[in-house]
């Protein structure tokens, strides 16, 4: 199998960073969206992370034809059935910021007793052979009834790690990145490409 080449299906310059140097032992070159002119457009419908994920990883693999490692992650809350979800990003509408997500999820949280929350990460690695991999990683946690600390970003400031008695934007990027829903399913990702290499 073609190890040389990898495109990472994302225009976020943080994510993008963090995956290259995530890779630079299993990839000679590893691309990005932001490395193309056009790129398709992708409409993230799909009711899972792990659907999101796969269905932009294809899409943009068979555009390519080269391995394409996509993600979707996002905040799942037991008392909301489960929202924010896939919808996270847009909670409070198509073009909501942080803080809108923020204060929605705090408004629809006020005499909550059950504040269990857990956030997700789906990782989808799509080769152009068809085969098809999905990588999952969670952090569990509870949601805090006000805003706390200024590191991170998303919902962050309100999701509270009981381990260290902190919220996430609380923790030193260090720890957060030990921790994280999106490291425990990269970790997973690096065995599968130890073992696959």
């Amino acid at each position: 199998m073609d190890f040389k080449n990898i495109i990472i299906a994302t225009k976020n310059r943080g994510k993008v960073d963090e995956f290259k140097l995530l890779f630079k032992d299993y990839f000679d070159n590893i691309y990005s969206l932001l490395d193309f002119d056009s790129t398709p457009e992708i409409v993230e419908d799909q009711p899972t992370f792990a659907g999101n994920a796969l269905k932009k990883a294809e899409i943009i693999g068979n555009y390519f034809d080269k391995i394409t490692l996509s993600d979707d992650s996002g905040l799942v809350v037991d008392a909301l059935n489960g929202e924010p979800g896939t919808y996270s990003a847009r909670y409070a509408g198509e073009n909501a910021t942080d803080a809108d997500n923020l204060n929605k999820l705090l408004s629809e949280m006020k005499s909550v007793s059950n504040r269990k929350a857990r956030f997700v990460c789906a990782l989808a690695l799509v080769f152009p052979d068809g085969k098809k991999e999905v990588f999952e990683g969670e952090c569990e946690g509870l949601i805090t009834e006000i805003k706390r600390g200024a590191n991170g970003f998303g919902y962050d400031p309100v999701f509270y790690i009981s381990q260290y008695e902190k919220t996430m934007a609380e923790l030193d990027p260090k720890t957060k990145n030990m921790i994280s829903h999106r490291s425990n399913a990269v970790k997973k990702l690096i065995n599968f490409l130890k073992v696959t290499k």
